[in-house]
């Protein structure tokens, strides 16, 4: 099976629809391999140099010592001297948004005598506590 790189190369209107740079930048998954693609991304493609994030200084030396190998993988890969060098930026791994799991209370919320509703973690079942309690003894 041919590679989508080789065949969008002979295909006429190809460059209509996809950048060598996107080219260039999707490849890089498959050069990389299935070890070292998880850990790294590529992000940009500037004047033949392809840019490409990295976890940690350990995996950015690594990879400059594999820099030829890679570079004629993706030569292979994309057929033409597209990509002339890749660039192995350490960005650190990004955090995805987290929820927030115990609130924090400060002197400012609490009442100033305890009670068995300050023993309710959940905020909000500490004021229906409150509030039933209150009607009960109404």
């Amino acid at each position: 099976m041919e590679r989508a790189g080789k065949l969008l190369r002979q295909w006429k209107l190809a460059s209509a629809c996809v950048t060598p740079e996107q080219v260039a930048v999707a490849a890089w998954p498959v050069a990389a391999g299935k070890k070292v693609a998880p850990r790294t991304r590529a992000v940009n493609f500037v004047r033949g140099r392809l840019v490409v994030e990295v976890e940690d200084a350990i995996w950015q030396s690594q990879l400059r010592t594999v820099r030829p190998f890679l570079l004629n993988k993706l030569e292979k890969d994309l057929g033409s001297r597209v990509v002339t060098d890749i660039e192995f930026k350490v960005v650190p791994p990004r955090r995805g948004p987290a929820r927030e799991e115990q609130i924090v209370r400060g002197p400012l919320f609490q009442a100033a005598s305890p009670d068995e509703a300050d023993r309710i973690s959940d905020p909000y079942l500490a004021r229906i506590y409150r509030a039933n309690r209150k009607r009960s003894t109404a």
